[in-house]
């Protein structure tokens, strides 16, 4: 659908916008929005493409749920929301148009949720996902309980979203599209500032401007928290800065304003202690692996600094979080091999992905599925695909999912195996969805560590090749059956 961006309608309240309607609400994003609607009593309805989980869930929750696109569903609504994803071809979206019904952007409606409240917008290239969700659990630590809107489900509560009593809400600003903008932050979070979504930014340059506008988007007397070991971020805050915006930077470096300091990494988490501008304010234990997730970790502590919250207590309340779906998350062992899967899908994130499951794989060894995102992302990034996933001893690389893409003349998967910079009999191209399951287990041995990753439908595979996985010997599979005991 056409960017939020030129609209130039005032943002209404959520309370104003009658009935809504949305198209695709099956989707991370569209979910968590429906859901916090729905706890406040709002009436929902929404259409998705096929029947899943998170349908089910919203259908016990109250919303109207058709499966299928048809104009007849926009009965009774006043609002009609959508994402970039939905194109105007759209039957749902094309007859609202058609009859001058409200349509908002995904973005719009939960800005419209979080007027009135304190709100924490965490952007970034990589890891905004894990960050929301580690600031959020910190600041239900505190006794704060935030509303929330999340990229991903908690592990603990296994909900994306959450119509909290406290006057914080706390939000995952998606960059994809230019739409963070309209979220108006008392706090923005930027994670890392690199090159990604290309076919809408256009390039590196764009995307930096795009974080530029996203910091010139907080409120008067808010704050920009951002990474200073990151460059992107760190040019962005220099910019922020110098625009009399306030600015607190976190990481390793020595020049950052809230600091990690002695940090111990070990294949189930990591261990750090926070030093706030120069003087030591506690450490952590954290349940997560990865270099990556501490820093993310840091992130959210400066963040929750920001809304005058104890420190002490907010790494008390890290070190209870358990992680977030989809994020290097445990999905079960057969024949002695773990299986993980994650949802990185661009070069930054496989590179971390990657180098964690190296960490918790420890002597043994690596194998890795990816499932590139997107022809044009993958058309961009195929070299650096390849490169990220160099640190795997072995690569399954399966056929590019398409998501709201059509397919691009001579783009697949097999770009980004070409560019795995390891011997031949390691890398593998696999274009059938049905055949990766049965190759990933040729490769597989005991001892392994199993990562899937990519934000299609690549998570599916982990069961298949749980279900598949026996007793194996050094050389390979020799039993169809064994034990599987699952995450």
């Amino acid at each position: 659908m056409a960017s939020p961006l030129s609209d130039g309608d005032a943002l209404l309240a959520a309370d104003q916008l009658g009935a809504v309607h949305f198209i695709g609400i099956g989707g991370a994003g569209m979910s968590g929005i429906a859901r916090i609607m729905l706890a406040r009593g709002m009436v929902v309805s929404g259409s998705d493409a096929k029947d899943s989980v998170l349908l089910t869930a919203l259908r016990a929750e109250g919303a109207t749920i058709h499966v299928g696109h048809d104009p007849a569903y926009l009965q009774g609504a006043s609002t009609v929301v959508a994402n970039s994803a939905i194109r105007e071809t759209n039957p749902e979206l094309a007859a609202a148009r058609e009859r001058g019904m409200r349509v908002l952007h995904r973005s719009q409606a939960l800005a419209a949720l979080a007027l009135g409240h304190r709100v924490v917008a965490v952007g970034g290239t990589n890891g905004k996902t894990t960050t929301t969700s580690m600031l959020t659990v910190a600041l239900q630590h505190c006794g704060v309980d935030p509303s929330f809107s999340i990229g991903g489900e908690l592990t603990e509560s296994g909900t994306n979203a959450h119509h909290g009593s406290g006057d914080v809400f706390v939000l995952e600003a998606d960059e994809s599209d230019g739409s963070f903008v309209v979220y108006l932050p008392h706090i923005a979070v930027v994670t890392n500032v690199q090159p990604d979504h290309l076919d809408h930014y256009g390039d590196a340059a764009g995307v930096e401007q795009g974080f530029v506008d996203f910091a010139n988007s907080i409120r008067a007397g808010g704050r920009l928290v951002a990474c200073a070991d990151d460059d992107g971020s760190a040019r962005l805050a220099a910019v922020a800065a110098a625009q009399g915006i306030d600015v607190r930077t976190y990481g390793e470096s020595p020049s950052a304003d809230v600091r990690l300091d002695r940090l111990r990494m070990g294949p189930g988490g990591s261990t750090f202690e926070v030093v706030d501008r120069g003087r030591r304010v506690g450490g952590v234990s954290l349940r997560v692996p990865g270099r990556h997730n501490a820093l993310n970790a840091l992130a959210a502590v400066t963040a929750a600094g920001a809304l005058g919250l104890a420190i002490p207590i907010v790494l008390e309340g890290l070190g209870a979080f358990g992680g977030t779906r989809r994020r290097f998350e445990a999905r079960g062992e057969a024949g002695g091999v773990r299986v993980f899967d994650d949802y990185a899908h661009n070069p930054g994130k496989v590179r971390a992905a990657i180098a964690t499951g190296r960490q918790a794989a420890g002597s043994g060894r690596l194998v890795a599925v990816f499932q590139p995102h997107l022809f044009s992302r993958t058309r961009d990034f195929a070299e650096q695909f390849g490169q990220a996933l160099a640190g795997a001893d072995e690569v399954v690389v399966m056929d590019v999912y398409a998501a709201r893409e059509d397919p691009l003349p001579g783009v697949s998967g097999a770009l980004v195996a070409d560019a795995v910079p390891l011997p031949a009999e390691r890398v593998a191209f696999v274009a059938s969805w049905s055949a990766v399951a049965d190759a990933v287990r040729a490769r597989l041995r005991p001892g392994d560590l199993l990562l899937t990753i990519g934000a299609g439908d690549v998570t599916l595979l982990a069961d298949e090749v749980l279900a598949r996985l026996g007793p194996l010997t050094p050389s390979g599979p020799v039993s169809p059956s064994g034990p599987v005991r699952r995450a």
